[in-house]
């Protein structure tokens, strides 16, 4: 259990850690490629050390050093691994289509939470392509067996950049050409990567298409994560003023900055820039009063990890909010509608679940409250913002796992755990 203060005030100027998004795709990419690389300002959390462990258990060499590690590939994965991805749904769902494309056998598992989580949405589009991939009821373990792949038109019915970078992967060592629609467009830093490393990618609007490539490695400096640095930037639209600095804001992932927007946050881009073909800036945000908002199922790939935060903001705003379109949250880490639904709740504010979504009765206050992370470290984070912007604070259980993606959030926050 962790006690949280409430404040008065929160300023502060922040360095964060690196896009795990990035991390994961930059160790991935280059653990399967020809050469050698250096990735920079990586986030070393435990999702991304689990994409570590499971390249190395595939052939790759991965030397890490803080948040340096340098990579070098073997495009000829090991056969019959066992490759434990931990609680990391970004690694074994990219994985699997990788491992898919190599013709090898493997099996790709991983901690509780993770077995509950569904894999066939990857399973059922890569057999499209011709791919073996096997599931225990829809859940992992999953197994892949030896298949050739061909090229295949495939459309998915809901936008997720996990499914469309499964597909990609595995893509890229099929015949012929593939391509990958979905409703809306999800963020794209696979096809950004693939592409810088020499594979052919194609893109128009919410169709991406690849041919057969071999990958070249890439050195690669990893941009501040959006979704870290939104905790803080939430925080000085909250309680004072906060500066994020070298934050990564590819426009398919800046869907917090339409939530501002919406919600009338004031806020500044500084010193923009392109690094490693990534949007790069700095984002100064204040204090500022909030009304409520309306988002739908087009907004919320862009934001939909910052959706429980969104979810808080609202309840501090003026007025309802209401957010739909959102059902994939409710098989992330834990069903985050309701958790996120209950947290609101349990520190003052009005928010009632729907099916895919939140209703939410905005209050100029709450008063604060005890919270159960669920081992969520979304939620952890997003209570922390609740409780130090709430009049009395309040205590969260469980926030270790914070360390999945940020694993000095408490510290930047100046809280010590204990």
């Amino acid at each position: 259990m962790q006690r949280i203060h409430a404040r008065e005030y929160f300023e502060g100027e922040f360095e964060l850690p690196g896009d795990k998004s990035i991390t994961h795709r930059a160790i991935m990419l280059n653990g399967g490629s020809e050469g050698e690389a250096v990735i920079t300002n990586a986030l070393m959390g435990e999702d991304c050390v689990s994409t570590c462990r499971c390249m190395r258990a595939l052939g790759a060499e991965i030397d890490i050093d803080g948040t340096t590690l340098r990579v070098k590939g073997t495009p000829r994965f090991r056969r019959g691994r066992e490759l434990n991805c931990g609680n990391s749904g970004t690694t074994i769902r990219l994985l699997t289509g990788f491992v898919a494309g190599k013709e090898i056998d493997a099996m790709l598992y991983g901690d509780d939470s993770l077995s509950g989580r569904p894999m066939k949405r990857v399973a059922e589009p890569l057999a499209m392509l011709g791919a073996d991939v096997k599931t225990m009821d829809g859940h992992a373990p999953v197994y892949v067996s030896p298949k050739k792949l061909c090229g295949a038109d495939v459309t998915i019915p809901v936008a997720s950049a996990q499914v469309k970078s499964a597909l990609l992967l595995a893509a890229i060592s099929a015949e012929g050409e593939t391509s990958v629609t979905e409703p809306n467009k999800s963020r794209d830093h696979t096809e950004r990567m693939l592409a810088a490393m020499g594979a052919d990618v194609q893109v128009n609007g919410n169709r991406v298409t690849v041919k057969k490539s071999t990958l070249k490695s890439l050195d690669v400096r990893v941009p501040a994560d959006i979704s870290s640095a939104a905790y803080f930037m939430a925080l000085g639209a909250l309680k004072g003023k906060t500066l994020c600095k070298n934050v990564g804001v590819n426009p398919t992932r800046t869907g917090i900055l339409k939530a501002f927007d919406l919600l009338g946050v004031k806020y500044r881009l500084l010193n923009e820039r392109v690094s490693g073909g990534e949007l790069t800036a700095d984002i100064l945000v204040e204090k500022t009063p909030m009304k409520g908002i309306e988002l739908t199922g087009e907004d919320v790939p862009s934001m939909i990890d910052e959706l429980p935060l969104v979810a808080l903001l609202c309840a501090f705003a003026d007025g309802e909010s209401r957010i739909s379109g959102a059902k994939e949250l409710r098989v992330k880490e834990s069903d985050r509608i309701k958790t996120t639904a209950e947290l609101i709740r349990n520190i003052g504010g009005d928010c009632m679940e729907t099916e895919d979504g939140f209703i939410i009765r905005g209050k100029n206050k709450l008063r604060g409250g005890d919270i159960d992370s669920y081992l969520d470290h979304r939620i952890a984070m997003t209570g922390a913002v609740g409780l130090i912007a709430s009049e009395f604070g309040g205590n969260i259980y469980r926030p270790e796992c914070c360390a999945i993606s940020f694993p000095d959030f408490f510290e930047k926050l100046g809280i010590r755990l204990y």
